[in-house]
């Protein structure tokens, strides 16, 4: 079995995320909550392999996972977990793990498929309720502590340094996709176990997507280059966009870039704790609604990054997120001329009590890259 009567205070950093997840589910209507979503698992346990679960309780801590795994599980799970080999289909011992004659058990909704759940079902006993809950979890991994701050701060760096090497090296006569290989060749040399997420260097009109697949297309001189990229390091992300030319580019680009910076730079100055996301997005917006262009940004600010490169807060029109000290966010407005060119700016940034620091050290200045 399961839960430990009179399990000991928890100790330890992983431990204390556990417990805060307990101390939730009460408001939550739960007795218990089966965490499925890995990358939770990881925040929760430490675990980094590719099939566990956790089901956590006010006196419950369990890791469930298959015989591939019990040694790494062995090295990496809190020890505050007790750790229990399954099947392939680990949901096969949840109601072993579960000891209450009856219990109200939490889901992960959003990372539940419908045969997942329909399995829980016939697995569990019809007095156990099934209640799906939304961002219990991923509302503790929004606010960083201070380690995880360092993790980014240094996948930041690392990515950094990534870029700088790269625009060393010339644009002109380079393709897109080339260019994004180097970069996250590069990140990899320095460190990073991996990209944060598909890099994007998108020259000339292809920059007027926001969401870029680079291209075997040679970058031409006097064109604009848009480079979105980001470095996994230690678990953590980065994230970063600038924006570059390749060689002089005309008094179009600089007359929107200068826009755009300054929809950046309010952005970033309206960061705090207390602001809440849509507030946040609107001070920028309505820099780049005043210069004229409103209509070409249509998305929203910025988001969390953390374990995973899209992750909570928001900043946008459609948030009801307030920003709390710790939270780790990008702003990053953006411009896009359909068949001419495309501008973005993001920075990374921490939230404190009376703004934030800006993790991200690259010039925001219109760099000319031969």
């Amino acid at each position: 079995m399961t839960a430990r009567a009179g399990r000991p205070p928890a100790s330890g950093r992983l431990a204390a995320r556990a417990d805060r997840l307990a101390a939730r589910l009460p408001d939550a209507g739960v007795d218990v909550m089966l965490v499925t979503n890995l990358v939770n698992v990881r925040y929760l346990t430490g675990y980094t392999g590719s099939n566990g679960v956790a089901l956590i309780g006010p006196e419950t801590r369990m890791f469930i996972t298959d015989f591939r795994y019990v040694e790494q599980a062995a090295e990496e799970v809190d020890p505050a977990f007790d750790r229990r080999q399954a099947s392939l289909d680990l949901l096969e011992a949840i109601e072993d793990v579960i000891a209450q004659s009856d219990a109200r058990v939490g889901f992960e909704e959003a990372h539940v498929s419908v045969r997942q759940y329909a399995r829980l079902r016939d697995l569990l006993p019809e007095r156990y309720e099934l209640i799906g809950l939304d961002g219990l979890v991923e509302g503790l991994r929004a606010v960083k502590e201070p380690e995880e701050i360092e993790r980014i701060r240094a996948a930041s760096e690392l990515a950094d340094a990534a870029f700088e090497r790269l625009i060393g090296g010339g644009l002109v006569g380079h393709t897109e996709r080339g260019l994004a290989m180097a970069l996250e060749q590069t990140m990899r040399e320095l460190g990073a176990l991996r990209p944060a997420f598909e890099s994007i260097v998108a020259a000339g009109p292809h920059g007027a997507l926001p969401h870029a697949t680079p291209r075997d297309v040679e970058v031409a001189r006097g064109q604009v280059v848009v480079i979105d990229w980001g470095a996994e390091l230690d678990g953590y992300c980065s994230d970063c966009t600038r924006t570059v030319g390749a060689g002089e580019t005309g008094p179009e680009v600089a007359d929107v870039y200068r826009l755009v910076l300054e929809g950046q730079l309010a952005g970033v100055s309206a960061v705090r704790a207390g602001a809440d996301g849509r507030e946040v997005d609107g001070v920028a917006r309505a820099v780049i609604d005043a210069g004229g262009q409103g209509e070409r940004f249509g998305h929203g600010l910025g988001h969390g990054v953390g374990l995973e490169v899209h992750e909570a807060p928001r900043l946008s029109q459609r948030t009801e997120d307030v920003l709390r000290p710790g939270n780790v966010v990008t702003v990053e407005p953006g411009i896009y001329l359909p068949g001419a060119f495309g501008v973005r700016i993001e920075d990374l940034v921490v939230v404190t009590e009376d703004g934030c620091e800006i993790l991200t050290h690259i010039s925001k200045e219109l760099i000319a890259a031969d």
